[in-house]
């Protein structure tokens, strides 16, 4: 039995949004060799935009894995399909229906491919290369534009029998509360805790407390960062906004932690940068919310991956997922 090298292992990551894919080769440790993105939103075929991918990455693999001794491929993409290889009736995206992702992508690479919806990816990144490294057993929340989630039991991801486990922004807090501007639901987690129900409960708080800074802004300027902005200031509605949806995460992490008893709850995304304005009143309302044989376990840790590319070697990831 021959010894693997390590430091050529490379594997190609790519992140697929609704506007853009981010991609790039990936070592062993994490480390982006080579990155690159194009629109999404700009092929109308899916064929056309795995062309384009395939024109856009194939340069960065002959030059660093001459060799063609790539290890795989990784995708995060919305509604991706773990079992299948598919993308699923993916709202943000342009190709409708099941597109056979997975299989399009190894006809035209010459390489396996797996693929996951961005949460878990970011979740598997986490473990192998960031905050959760040595952890069995956790979970991850990414808290951008909507909430996403990753649950990690045993040191393998969760994926449920359909591929489609994990998706905890949809859980309902509050019955019968606010209605989801996509999915119709009404009082999940998403239309809380996610930067877009932050801003929305921002402007209901600021209509009730006409002092507040949060007025001199126009309406299409309230976001999380502005909120942050006069939280800073001191301005107490705005710290009200971070404490109420800080009340709604913690209640939300509570059902989570006794769903599967997680080491550690990972936090990711935009949201987070509100630090100790939205972190003390998750904290006190998941240990509050608690049975007593679970208090006091669970730490709250903020991810260690790189914002910006994060979703690289998460994706990454997934080619060594079984290598682990």
């Amino acid at each position: 039995m021959s010894l693997i090298d390590l430091s050529k292992q490379v594997a190609l990551g790519i992140d697929i949004g609704g506007t853009n894919t981010k991609f790039g080769l990936v070592n062993h440790r994490g480390e982006i060799l080579a990155k690159g993105s194009i629109k999404t939103d700009k092929y109308e075929k899916v064929e056309d935009f795995i062309d384009a991918l395939y024109q856009n990455i194939n340069p960065l693999i002959e030059k660093y894995s001459p060799n063609k001794n790539l290890d795989g491929i990784g995708v995060g993409a919305p509604n991706a399909n773990y079992y299948r290889g598919t993308i699923e009736q993916a709202p943000n995206l342009r190709w409708k229906g099941v597109v056979p992702f997975a299989e399009l992508m190894t006809k035209k690479f010459g390489f396996s491919c797996r693929m996951t919806n961005d949460a878990n990816a970011a979740a598997l990144g986490e473990m192998m290369f960031g905050a959760a490294r040595g952890m069995k057993d956790f979970i991850m929340i990414t808290l951008g534009t909507g909430v996403g989630s990753g649950i990690i039991a045993g040191g393998s991801l969760i994926y449920g029998h359909d591929g489609f486990a994990g998706e905890l922004g949809h859980t309902i807090v509050k019955p019968g509360g606010r209605k989801h501007w996509s999915t119709g639901s009404e009082g999940s987690l998403e239309a809380y805790a996610s930067a877009t129900g932050i801003a929305i409960t921002a402007k209901k708080f600021r209509a009730e407390f006409p002092d507040s800074m949060l007025n001199q802004y126009p309406e299409e300027e309230i976001n999380s960062k502005t909120v942050y902005e006069c939280a800073q200031k001191g301005d107490p509605t705005a710290i009200e906004v971070f404490r109420y949806t800080g009340q709604k995460l913690g209640e939300a992490f509570a059902n989570f932690v006794m769903f599967s008893s997680p080491e550690a709850i990972l936090l990711f995304g935009g949201v987070i940068k509100a630090g100790d304005y939205l972190l003390k009143p998750t904290k006190l309302h998941m240990e509050r919310n608690l049975l007593p044989i679970f208090r006091g376990k669970v730490k709250l840790v903020f991810s260690e991956l790189d914002e910006a590319d994060a979703a690289i070697p998460g994706a990454s990831a997934l080619v060594w997922e079984n290598n682990k």
